[in-house]
């Protein structure tokens, strides 16, 4: 039996999120697309349910109130390297969803998601370039993901990222005091 195979037959999904209502929601939509459904609701039962009973498929949300979401993408990449992985977040940056793809997501997707769109991100396998964003985003808003990268690369140290970034600590302060522009 080939991989593909394997996955086609193994429709198991592990769905951690500690927000219930959304965890109990989306359980319910991916339970009607075929997928036989795991949820958990923090990082140790993610991490025990992974190390358990391997799933095919995973969606995990980032922050959870124990710990990181990578905490449970890790345990599923030793058990599983072959699971199909999608991180869900209220918190997005580029800096966080290039890390989330490093540790093998196959997919990172902004809150609120919805079932099609997770499904669509877990059984894509061969998926082309994506077409140009509608709504690209602000030259203020990729200067504040820079800086951002850049203060979480400098362990959050406020002067070591604005000697890198080469501007005054009270400048940067006020800058990260602010919320992220909108797009």
């Amino acid at each position: 039996m080939t991989e593909s195979n394997v996955r086609i037959n193994d429709r198991s999904l592990l769905i951690v999120d500690d927000d219930t209502p959304l965890r109990t929601r989306l359980a319910r939509a991916m339970e009607s697309r075929g997928f036989t459904v795991a949820a958990a609701e923090s990082v140790a039962e993610g991490v025990e349910f992974a190390m358990e009973s391997p799933p095919a498929y995973a969606v995990i949300d980032l922050r959870l109130d124990d710990g990181n979401g990578f905490e449970v993408v890790q345990a599923i990449q030793q058990a599983r390297p072959d699971c199909r992985i999608v991180m869900l977040t209220g918190y997005g940056n580029i800096a966080t969803a290039v890390a989330a793809i490093k540790a093998g997501a196959v997919d990172y997707l902004p809150k609120p998601a919805n079932a099609d769109d997770i499904t669509a991100s877990l059984l894509e396998t061969e998926k082309a370039l994506p077409g140009p964003p509608k709504d690209p985003m602000s030259a203020d808003r990729v200067r504040w993901e820079h800086i951002q990268r850049v203060f979480e690369q400098c362990g959050r140290n406020v002067s070591e990222t604005a000697r890198r970034l080469k501007m005054h600590r009270r400048t940067l302060q006020r800058i990260l005091n602010k919320h992220a522009p909108r797009s």
